[in-house]
């Protein structure tokens, strides 16, 4: 009888907010999942695939008071409209069925597909769209892709209506109360979202580390968000329509992003991302042909048309960098990152520069751990002790660095903002312990958003007896 009468009042309450022209957008998160999928939408037959999700008001991006932010998630009020949304990543049997191929590096139907480029995820949409009878909407003339907002077709979700969708009405870092355990999520178990302020002392953590697959599992298999929406952290990253950009300061309604870019950005943080970079607030980049075995696809369609249409070339800017020489520029503690690059110029005869500190970190690997996760933690610039002469000769730059933190050493960040890498090339190598290159090319596409950026090439410690032959085939790859 409660539940009874509990139904009545809430129909009854949505019946006169409709009647007194109201609505229930707020700054909170907005209306939320329709209950209804798909009433506006006769046209389509899988009603079961996907969310209504309801527009409202939020505030997009996060608190300078949140652990682990960046300076590129200033909070900004943003309105969007209702859209549907994909309740599960796309899976690599629904991408090989209208492709009719499978590029992904994990193999299996209901896992989600991976190693897709930006370019690859809209021609995916534009396919299934075709082949589903409804409206492509995107125009694909090579690098140039134009966006007609008012097609009913497949289409990727811009970055504001992921992050809505995401959040799901919270404003904390992740929609549930703490950090995603390795139980709630597939990412790298062992740090979970505070582990780095605590590494030394984990017993006061309310998230314990966890397991770490180093793969990807199949969609679906956690607990979905208050929208209904699964894996939007973890399993594989998921490619927005935006190019990578400042936010605006001003109000915005349905925002798209930049107008022109070289980077695209993407969201949610995959299998082998740490907690931090999963955060409903996080951004990361890649060039739009580029891809990874980190990242795929989720679909949006739109609720009711849109208007006006929006293009953007995606091209690069790296032809007229500077001269053809190449400088191998590399960042070592161990000796396994200055190893691998002296293998890189023993095969090239290229240039080398190793970036060194004016005050280097210890040589106690206990207390360089401390280090290098206090100038992480802060996102120091450690003064160098060398600069490169005559930088403008050098049109391809092969950087290496260890993985630290999932991340680059904060003296690569030094080093990058100590040159303009208008027009040239940045190709990067890292040495790993299991963690592969982490966020680390995102880290590096923001400090040198002007630089294109080659096939990167992650090593397992110093390479053993493989490394001449993985060094060849990289540079194969690049074209070097």
């Amino acid at each position: 009888m409660k539940k009874f009468l509990s139904f009545f009042f809430s129909l009854f309450l949505i019946i006169f907010l409709a009647a007194c022209g109201q609505t229930s957008n707020t700054d909170e998160g907005g209306r939320g999942p329709s209950e209804n999928n798909f009433t506006e939408r006769p046209d389509l037959n899988t009603s079961d695939q996907f969310v209504l999700i309801s527009g409202g008001s939020f505030q997009m991006g996060s608190p300078e008071s949140e652990a682990w932010r960046s300076a590129d998630e200033t909070q900004h009020h943003v309105t969007v409209s209702d859209f549907y949304m994909s309740r599960y990543e796309l899976t690599q049997k629904e991408y090989e069925e209208i492709m009719g191929n499978n590029p992904s590096s994990f193999t299996g139907s209901n896992l989600p597909v991976e190693s897709v480029s930006w370019l690859d995820a809209v021609t995916y949409c534009n396919a299934r769209s075709e082949k589903e009878g409804l409206t492509p909407a995107y125009k694909i003339n090579g690098q140039e892709v134009t966006w007609d907002r008012s097609a009913n077709g497949y289409r990727l979700p811009t970055e504001a209506e992921w992050e809505y969708a995401c959040r799901a009405g919270t404003t904390t870092p992740f929609y549930m109360e703490n950090s995603p355990s390795a139980e709630e999520a597939n990412y790298y178990g062992h740090y979970p979202y505070q582990i780095e302020d605590h590494y030394f002392s984990q017993g006061d953590l309310e998230v314990q580390p966890g397991q770490y697959r180093q793969t990807t599992i199949a969609v679906g298999s956690f607990s979905p968000n208050p929208y209904g929406l699964y894996d939007m952290y973890g399993n594989v990253s998921e490619w927005v329509w935006d190019y990578y950009g400042e936010y605006p300061a001003e109000e915005q309604t349905d925002p798209a992003g930049p107008a022109s870019g070289t980077l695209r950005v993407y969201r949610g943080g995959g299998w082998n991302d740490f907690a931090k970079n999963m955060r409903s607030a996080y951004r990361a980049t890649l060039e739009q042909n580029k891809s990874s075995f980190n990242l795929g696809i989720r679909l949006v369609l739109n609720a009711a048309p849109g208007t006006g249409s929006i293009s953007g070339t995606g091209a690069q800017n790296a032809s007229d960098g500077g001269g053809g020489k190449i400088l191998i520029a590399y960042f070592s503690w161990g000796g396994n990152t200055e190893g691998i690059a002296e293998e890189i110029q023993r095969q090239t005869g290229a240039d080398l520069f190793e970036i060194t500190m004016l005050h280097p970190y210890s040589t106690d690997y206990s207390t360089v751990l401390e280090e290098a996760q206090r100038d992480q933690n802060v996102q120091a610039r450690p003064e160098l002790a060398g600069r490169v002469e005559n930088m403008e000769q050098y049109g391809t730059i092969l950087l290496g660095y260890p993985n630290w933190w999932a991340s680059i050493p904060m003296p690569v960040a030094s080093f990058l903002e100590a040159y303009d890498f208008s027009g040239k090339t940045i190709i990067p190598f890292c040495s790993h312990g299991g963690g592969r290159l982490g966020q680390s090319l995102t880290a590096i596409a923001k400090l040198a958003p002007d630089a294109a950026m080659g096939e990167a090439l992650s090593v397992h410690y110093s390479g053993g007896s493989s490394l001449a032959e993985d060094v060849a085939d990289w540079l194969s790859r690049n074209g070097i």
